[in-house]
């Protein structure tokens, strides 16, 4: 007869630990294969654990209502027929208990025993997280905590990757001091002004729920008519132009929720995205939804060369309600740009492609050009049925740039 161990098992890629519910045995019970002996609680959901072997129940070394990493012996089985396996023993303390020698372990450490009972640490139970488990960074600041951040002049996004020591999860100021240390030791260069007040938005824009949705849209009749036209207009300026005209329609995509009410804007002011020292400027356009095409050209140019030019006037910096950003020039299909804080959308164009399409007057596949769209939103202003009509409307207009 041999006795032999229950863990804990990995329930999911990112899981490093559970909660015992419930246990289902008790000592003597009789055990079959495969039957439950145990219930979890997961951050994602309830779970049943199981043994492989049928037997009898010999002992619990887990309470219920405790949390238990992964690898952790939940308890033992004795199996009739089956000699008793003797490996390296591997046994894991759960969070704030004490292993056999009364040292605490934390981040799910393991220890190996060895025939001499003397033990050491070694790797987590857990591999290839991108952190240690419960690395939650600094979820709550103290006081003292924030007014060294704020003197060092960091956010507590940029401690997203800090392991709490503290009770509860908590970031100590020992673990910052310890993770400034730490940073001095990398390699460092200085962050230019405009990429630091990149960060600050998209910090900002992150606090809402974004979502994108996308689809493609056929681009030989834009190419056409850009071909044709003497000012020979960018993608981008087409894509300016019909997101302007579609929320002209309906403007409730583009507005505000601040309180439990919805702000329309006043003026379908459009912004496009211009790469410029290691940055981005988004030079506006106001009033696109009753300018045509042909009227926005000129201006559209000179806003350009003023963001290259890190020289853009007041009446064409901020205040616009949504951004376009041709994420194509770079040979991008698909990307999820982030609104700015002050806008709910953010149309992207990707690269056209020539692909190959069913026609059903021919019955046969024609060349066609084509490009995806993708729109990001703020979700709390609108869900993805409206989102996916709006970039619908901006894709039929697209393929049909003269009425733009």
């Amino acid at each position: 007869m041999g006795q032999f161990a229950i863990s804990m098992p990995q329930l999911g890629e990112s899981i490093a630990e559970a909660t015992l519910l419930r246990l289902k045995v008790k000592p003597g019970d009789e055990v079959k294969a495969d039957q439950e002996v145990a219930e979890v609680e997961t951050s994602k959901a309830v779970m049943s654990i199981t043994t492989s072997y049928g037997g009898i129940w010999k002992a619990w070394k887990a309470k219920e209502g405790v949390s238990y990493p992964v690898g952790y012996v939940l308890g033992h089985i004795e199996v009739a027929g089956r000699s008793e396996e003797k490996p390296v023993k591997r046994t894991v303390s759960p969070r704030g208990k004490k292993d056999g020698s009364g040292e605490a372990l934390s981040n799910g450490h393991a220890v190996i025993e060895n025939g001499n009972g003397n033990g050491r640490a070694v790797l987590p139970t857990v591999e290839g997280l991108p952190v240690p488990a419960r690395a939650a960074g600094a979820s709550y600041l103290s006081p003292r905590m924030k007014a060294r951040i704020e003197e060092l002049g960091l956010h507590a996004a940029d401690l997203a990757g800090l392991a709490p020591s503290g009770a509860k999860g908590r970031v100590t100021i020992e673990d910052f001091e310890r993770f400034i240390t730490d940073l001095e030791k990398q390699k460092l260069t200085p962050a230019s002004s405009m990429r630091v007040a990149v960060a600050d938005a998209m910090r900002r824009s992150w606090t809402r729920p974004l979502a994108t949705v996308g689809r493609s849209a056929r681009m030989d009749a834009l190419m056409a008519h850009r071909k044709k036209h003497p000012a020979k207009p960018g993608p981008t300026l087409y894509a300016v132009r019909a997101l302007g005209m579609a929320l002209g329609e309906n403007s409730l995509p583009a507005g505000r929720l601040v309180g439990n009410r919805i702000v329309h804007p006043g003026s379908i002011d459009i912004g496009f995205a211009v790469e410029a020292d290691d940055g981005v400027l988004v030079p506006v356009l106001r009033k696109v939804d009753q300018t045509t095409l042909d009227k926005l050209i000129g201006l559209y140019a000179e806003r350009m060369v003023q963001a290259k030019a890190r020289k853009l006037p007041g009446e064409a910096a901020g205040g616009s309600v949504a951004v376009v950003t041709n994420y194509g020039t770079f040979g991008l299909e698909w990307a999820t740009p982030i609104p700015l804080p002050e806008q709910s959308l953010v149309l992207g164009l990707g690269a056209a492609k020539v692909v190959p399409v069913w026609d059903e007057a021919t019955k046969s596949f024609q060349p066609v050009r084509q490009a995806p769209l993708t729109l990001s939103f703020d979700h709390r202003v609108i869900d993805g049925g409206a989102a996916g009509r709006l970039l619908a409307r901006v894709a039929e207009l697209l393929e049909n740039p003269e009425k733009l």
